[in-house]
């Protein structure tokens, strides 16, 4: 997920869409430690989109943007 695409939603979408990235990574990591996760790729993809939602959200409590 882009950033522009990020800034788009709404807060309480952007609370849904990390949460569903949090579980998503766990899923992710539990794959990779029992060997059926052919690519760390995916896990490294999930983590820089939970930053950038953390991002924007925090810019908005700051009223950045």
């Amino acid at each position: 997920m882009r950033v522009d695409e990020v800034r788009e939603k709404s807060t309480d979408d952007l609370r849904e869409e990390l949460d569903e990235s949090y579980r998503e990574l766990m899923n992710l990591r539990f794959r990779w430690m029992t060997h059926q996760l052919p690519s760390v790729s995916e896990m490294k993809q999930v983590k820089k989109t939970i930053a950038r939602i953390k991002t924007v959200m925090r810019e908005r409590e700051l009223g950045i943007h």
